[in-house]
């Protein structure tokens, strides 16, 4: 089956969000939701892999420190309103049944999101991500806490400008097997270099942010009874596959597969796979 990708735009309370959508209108829809500092492209391909499965694939940019667009002055940011925000988009596109995938902090965003309002999710997957009182892992929760202010973000991200430091185990290097491509990393990081109202979404972002606050949620994630894929890759440095163990045995209807060769950016290391997974566990 050839699938077609489009990239468009949809305007909600928060703001405009950005996001490519592909696959069959009716199909089961699928939407995604990426992590700290970076954008939809960390999904690679699996969306289209899935589009083409029959399924419909939402892959938007979130405003978690990369998004195109800065939202509103006023828009609530912290980890608990960015939920709130995935689900005003699947209000707004009138989503239900909906297989929800996370990544990283996405994957925290979206433990809060069940928390808020589980009424339109089907089923969940989440990857290598936060969980319990692991959000961030160290030493990623101290960039969180130097970006609570924007010109401490702005400051922090400077020494990202060089490709061979963003790529490096400093940056990004640690978080996948193959290597970041300076152009990956150089979008990812672009909004947050070069447009201020994004720093100061970040800085809004990161001061909502309470590391005990995901703690707390994981004590009623029981209440999700759907059925749950814990899609781990067990090279991960930072999510360890006891964490990926623990998650699976909080949720009532949850497995765990194992995904090799791959660390934190499961999609980027392995999107066949990853994809394979994703179609035989929602199908």
């Amino acid at each position: 089956m050839t699938t077609t990708t489009t990239r468009t735009t949809v305007e909600l309370p928060a703001g405009t969000i950005h996001y490519r959508v592909s696959g069959p209108e009716g199909g089961t829809p699928v939407v995604f939701v990426h992590g700290f500092l970076v954008d939809d492209t960390l999904w690679a391909d699996v969306p289209e892999r899935l589009a083409a499965a029959g399924f419909r694939t939402y892959a938007p940019t979130w405003p978690l420190a990369s998004q195109p667009t800065a939202m509103r002055p006023d828009a609530e940011l912290g980890p608990r309103a960015v939920a709130r925000i995935i689900l005003d988009f699947l209000e707004a596109h009138d989503l239900r049944d909906v297989v929800l995938v996370g990544n990283d902090t996405g994957g925290a965003i979206c433990q809060f999101l069940l928390d808020e309002d589980a009424s339109r999710i089907g089923r969940l997957v989440l990857t290598n991500c936060d969980a319990f009182d692991t959000f961030p892992p160290f030493p990623f929760n101290l960039l969180f806490r130097l970006g609570r202010h924007p010109v401490a973000a702005g400051l922090a991200l400077q020494p990202m400008r060089i490709g061979r430091l963003a790529n490096g185990p400093l940056g990004f290097g640690l978080l996948t097997r193959r290597p970041i491509t300076t152009e990956e990393s150089s979008r990812w990081l672009r909004p947050a270099l070069t447009d201020a109202a994004v720093r100061r979404d970040t800085a809004r972002l990161l001061r909502g942010w309470r590391a005990k606050d995901l703690a707390d949620v994981a004590t009623r994630l029981h209440r999700f009874d759907r059925p749950v894929l814990i899609a781990w890759a067990p090279e991960d440095r930072f999510f360890r596959l006891a964490l990926g163990e623990r998650l699976a045995a909080t949720f009532p209807d949850a497995r765990l597969v194992r995904i090799p060769e791959a660390r934190t950016f499961v999609a980027l290391d392995q999107p066949e796979r990853l994809a394979e997974e994703i179609i035989s566990f929602a199908a």
